[in-house]
C-alpha cells in the first residue's frame, strides 16, 4: 500500500528529481535533476577544499625560490582567502542540502498521494500552488538568501577570526599562516596587563558613556517636550521647529562643527571665554574635560530625538485623566507623576533599550568629535575618549590586529544581546503584551 511513497523518497535520495520522474512529474523532475548537476559541478572541485581550507588555514607560505639564477616568487596559501572561499562553498552547501531535503520530501508527499488513490499534480498546478499559496515564501527566499551571505556569514567570519592569531606583525598572510588557537585570544584580552587595562579602562568609560548619554538625552528630550506642551506657552510649532533642526542637520556636519567650535587654541567657545577673563579650556585635550565635551555635544544632537517621540506620546494621554486629578486636587508635580510619567515610560521603554545599546555602539560622536582622544599612555591603540566600537575599529583598520577586534566585537554583542534582553524582559510593556497572549 505505501509503495510509491517509498520508491519516490529513496529515488530522490540517491538523486534529486528521480522520485518526482518516478511520479510523472516530469518537467519537475528535469527541473531537480539540473539543480544537482550544477551542484554536482560545483561541489565536486570545491567542497574538499571548502574543508581543508577551513580546517588547516593553509599549509605553504608565499616565498622565493632560486631558479638558475633568477629568484622566483612561489605562490602560497592565503589563510583568509581560504577561510572566506571555504566559508561561502559550506554555506552554498548548507542551502543545497535544505533544497535536498525538500526534493525528498516533496517526492514522498506526491507519492503518498498517489498510494491514496491520488493523481499527481501537474506542473502548471505546481507552479499555481506555488505563486499563489506559497508565494510569501517564494518573495521571501531571496531576501532570506542576501541575509545569510550578506549579514550572517560576515558575523560568523568574524567569530572563526576571534578564534585565530590573525594579527600583525607575525601573522598577516600571504607572507605568513593564520592558526587556529582556540580561546587565547580572549584569555590575553582580560589577563594581559598591556590588554586587560585597555580592554577593562575602555569597558568601563563605555559603560559610563551609555548610561550618561541616554539618561541626559532621554530626560532631557522629555524636559523640552513637557515645556513646549505646556498650558500658556504661545508659538508651539515655532519652539518644536527650533528644537527639531539640530537632528535635521545631518550629524556628519553637526559634529565636525562642534569640533571646531571646542578647539582649544581657535575654537570660537574659548575666544569667547577669553573676553569675559576666563581661561581658555582644554574641551578637547584634557581627559575629563573631553568625555564631558562629547556627553554635551551628544545632548545636542540627541535630545531632539526623544523629544519629537515623547511629544507624539504626550498628545495621546487622554485629557480626562488630568480633568479627575484636578477635580481631586492634585499638583502639577503630582499630575506629572502619577498619570505622565507612567504613560512615557509605559511607550518608551523599549525605545529607551535601544537608545542605551545604540550608545554603546555610538560610533559617529566620538570618532567625528574626538577621534577617540586625548592619547592615553596605559592603553593599547586606545585614546581616553574611546569607546569598545571605536577601538575595534582603531584596532582593525590602523593597526591590523585583527583577531583581537573580532574577540571585542563579540563581547559588544554579548553585552548589548544581554543587557537588552534583561530590561527588556523587566518593562511593564513587556509584561502586559504578555499577558494579553
Amino acid at each position: 500500500m505505501n509503495r510509491h511513497r517509498g520508491i519516490a523518497g529513496i529515488l530522490s535520495f540517491l538523486f534529486m528529481g528521480l522520485g518526482q520522474l518516478y511520479n510523472r512529474q516530469f518537467i519537475k523532475g528535469l527541473i531537480f535533476i539540473v539543480v544537482e548537476a550544477a551542484a554536482l559541478f560545483y561541489f565536486i572541485p570545491n567542497l574538499g577544499k571548502a574543508f581543508w581550507g577551513v580546517i588547516t588555514l593553509g599549509e605553504k607560505t608565499q616565498g622565493f625560490q632560486k631558479v638558475g639564477k633568477v629568484m622566483v616568487r612561489v605562490e602560497g596559501d592565503h589563510s583568509i582567502y581560504l577561510l572566506i572561499s571555504g566559508l561561502i562553498t559550506l554555506l552554498v552547501f548548507a542551502v543545497f542540502l535544505i533544497f535536498y531535503i525538500m526534493n525528498i520530501r516533496d517526492a514522498y508527499v506526491t507519492g503518498k498521494l498517489r498510494d491514496n488513490g491520488g493523481q499527481p499534480a501537474a506542473f502548471k498546478q505546481s507552479w499555481a500552488h506555488l505563486t499563489d499559496k506559497n508565494f510569501p515564501y517564494l518573495m521571501l527566499s531571496l531576501p532570506a538568501l542576501g541575509v545569510l551571505f550578506f549579514t550572517i556569514m560576515p558575523i560568523i567570519f568574524m567569530i572563526m577570526l576571534a578564534f585565530t592569531n590573525y594579527a600583525s606583525p607575525n601573522h598577516i598572510p600571504p607572507k605568513s599562516l593564520v592558526d587556529w588557537v582556540g580561546f587565547e585570544t580572549f584569555t590575553n584580552l582580560l589577563t594581559l596587563k598591556t590588554w586587560s587595562a585597555t580592554f577593562f579602562g575602555v569597558l568601563s568609560w563605555t559603560v559610563i558613556w551609555a548610561v550618561i548619554a541616554t539618561v541626559t538625552t532621554y530626560f532631557g528630550g522629555m524636559l523640552v517636550a513637557l515645556l513646549v506642551e505646556s498650558k500658556g506657552v504661545r508659538f508651539k510649532k515655532m519652539w518644536r521647529t527650533i528644537f527639531i533642526l539640530p537632528y535635521a542637520i545631518p550629524q556628519l556636519i553637526s559634529l565636525l562643527v562642534m569640533r571646531n567650535l571646542f578647539n582649544g587654541q581657535f575654537g570660537p567657545i574659548n575666544q569667547y571665554l577669553s573676553y569675559f577673563g576666563l581661561g581658555k579650556l582644554p574641551w578637547l585635550t584634557d581627559p575629563l574635560w573631553a568625555k564631558v565635551t562629547v556627553i554635551i555635544v551628544n545632548m545636542w544632537v540627541g535630545i531632539p530625538v526623544s523629544m519629537v517621540l515623547i511629544m507624539g506620546i504626550l498628545t495621546a494621554i487622554p485629557k480626562d485623566l488630568y480633568e479627575a486629578a484636578d477635580v481631586d486636587g492634585a499638583t502639577g508635580f503630582q499630575k506629572f507623576k502619577i498619570i505622565t510619567l507612567p504613560f512615557i515610560l509605559f511607550s518608551t521603554a523599549p525605545i529607551l533599550i535601544t537608545q542605551f545599546a545604540g550608545n554603546i555602539n555610538n560610533f559617529n560622536v566620538i570618532f567625528l568629535l574626538t577621534n577617540g582622544d586625548p592619547v592615553n599612555g596605559d592603553y593599547q591603540y586606545a585614546g581616553s575618549t574611546d569607546l569598545l566600537v571605536t577601538w575595534l575599529y582603531k584596532l582593525t583598520l590602523n593597526n591590523s590586529q585583527f583577531n583581537m577586534s573580532a574577540a571585542i566585537g563579540i563581547i559588544i554583542f554579548i553585552i548589548i544581546a544581554s543587557i537588552s534582553i534583561f530590561s527588556y524582559r523587566r518593562t511593564k510593556s513587556f509584561k502586559e503584551e504578555d499577558m494579553i497572549q
